[in-house]
């Protein structure tokens, strides 16, 4: 029997291969990042063919790195950066246009016209989404609109759509000869264009963006074989799929009712699941399929998405040169005992949950003579736990439900002052699982279920464990006068834009 199962992480900022064993513990992994592209002021992009050569170059790498063959894995999942949109032809494999990434706004003219009758929820009871520049549907209509020939191409099925868990599993299993073109639920309820109750592509929405179902990829379950693998994987199945954030919910065994877990990556991703029933919110936050396993019923999940929170330090590094590497930013931090009154709100994309507004944009607020390059990396830091509460307080008006502590996972979970802070300003426990990499073990946790890697869920809950716990240490009184200056600062910040 095959020993490990592999995952290909596909990020925002980077691409990786993770291998896992049955404890759920890493054997081993490459990574390689990716250059973001800014053509104009609001607008990223990726190049997907610089994304497949990474992923292919990874897979190599940690299968080297330990002197595995492909015939060690059991199965292969993947799990991908949700809402970035590409097209390519189906006989050459050659990307239309560079991918659209998910916190790209150039979509929010189309927005704008669509919200004008029926305002932004119109299309929320059927996909418990508000019309936004976040989701792929639009970002599909610009590319169509703006690329020569995509509606007709796309019409005749020449042209193929997908997020990049689409691009990267056609790419997988065969490419221009063959490759499956496929996404699973938690992807397809990403772009707006699928009921959440049928789980399949909605006419009317279709309809309405005027996008051609024949360009769109089947939509199937999180967890089940969906073919094999070509190339550096060649036999191994191709198994699990699940959006980062949803599969960071499965690999953190959040598997119950009111289990909820939050992301800090590129973006801050909270979800909460909610069992077998969509519920829609009523505060600002996503209704969204938590995960599918095979032929069973789908779980649901309630979401609260912030854009910025690591891309805000990376900013700090590459564009303003404050620190020379990530990590510096917390040493950075810890110069200074507080914000000095700082406050960072990073809405470079519009802020997302619960305020969605396009409109917004960054700012530091605050600012004296006293302020030095400590506090901005403070308040830099700060702001994802400002954020993050935010959605929690949106999350227990909307589900009823107090969280009574936070597990957590994503890059920045290392950052051991943000956890600590974190804590304070949620006045409740925040806890760092054994394995931080929830997001790559979930897609590995579906394949491997679907290939009987792994028996059952219970699997999950048991190999789940506590690496450490940051209990809340700040007065009251502190936290709400540092709240009530954070919600100033994001009033500050809306409107900007025109």
């Amino acid at each position: 029997m095959s020993r490990y199962v592999g995952s290909i992480d596909q990020g925002t900022t980077s691409t990786r291969f993770i291998i896992f064993d049955r404890k759920g513990e890493i054997i081993s992994s490459d990574q390689k990042e990716h250059e973001q592209l800014y053509p104009k002021p609001g607008w990223v992009e990726h190049d997907p063919a610089e994304i497949w050569r990474n992923t292919e170059a990874v897979i190599a790498g940690a299968l080297q790195r330990k002197g595995l063959a492909a015939g060690d894995l059991a199965s292969v999942g993947i799990t991908n950066q949700r809402e970035t949109t590409m097209l390519w032809d189906r006989k050459t494999g050659k990307p239309a246009h560079n991918a659209v990434v998910w916190m790209d706004t150039r979509t929010d003219q189309l927005v704008a016209r669509l919200s004008e009758d029926s305002g932004k929820d119109r299309l929320r009871a059927k996909t418990g989404l508000p019309l936004a520049t976040y989701f792929s549907g639009l970002k599909l209509r610009w590319l169509l609109d703006h690329v020569p020939g995509a509606q007709k191409a796309a019409e005749a099925g020449d042209l193929l759509f997908g997020n990049m868990d689409s691009w990267v599993v056609w790419n997988l299993t065969g490419g221009t000869e063959g490759g499956l073109h496929l996404t699973d639920v938690t992807n397809a309820s990403r772009t707006q264009l699928m009921d959440l109750e049928t789980l399949d592509w909605d006419r009317d929405i279709l309809n309405l963006f005027d996008i051609p179902r024949a360009c769109l990829p089947e939509i199937r379950s999180s967890s089940e074989v969906y073919g094999k693998a070509r190339g550096v994987l060649a036999d191994v199945p191709v198994a699990g799929i699940l959006g980062d954030q949803q599969a960071a919910l499965f690999g953190q065994a959040c598997l119950q009712p009111g289990e909820a877990k939050n992301t800090y990556g590129t973006g801050c991703f909270m979800l909460m699941n909610t069992g077998e029933k969509p519920y829609q919110s009523s505060h600002g936050l996503l209704t969204t399929l938590g995960y599918k396993l095979g032929k069973e019923k789908a779980v649901y999940a309630l979401e609260g998405s912030i854009a910025i929170a690591g891309a805000l330090v990376q900013w700090l590094r590459d564009n303003l040169g404050l620190v020379r590497t990530a990590p510096e930013i917390e040493t950075l931090a810890g110069t200074v005992p507080d914000n000095g009154d700082v406050y960072f709100v990073p809405a470079f994309s519009g802020l997302y949950a619960p305020h969605w507004k396009e409109s917004a944009r960054g700012v530091i607020a605050g600012l004296t003579r006293f302020a030095n390059k400590g506090h901005i990396a403070r308040a830099a830091l700060e702001a994802t736990a400002f954020q993050t509460h935010e959605v929690i307080e949106a999350m227990t008006k909307d589900s009823g439900v107090e969280i009574t502590e936070l597990r957590t996972d994503g890059g920045m979970v290392v950052n051991e002052l943000l956890m600590q802070f974190q804590a304070d300003i949620l006045n409740v426990p925040v806890v760092r699982p054994r394995v931080i990499e929830t997001t790559a073990l979930g897609a590995a946790y579906a394949a491997g279920l679907a290939t009987g890697y792994w028996n059952s869920t219970r699997d999950i809950s048991d190999n789940w464990g506590v690496d450490k716990r940051w209990h809340p240490a700040m007065a009251q009184a502190q936290r709400a006068k540092l709240l009530a200056a954070w919600t100033k600062a994001v009033d500050r910040s809306l409107d900007w834009a025109e």
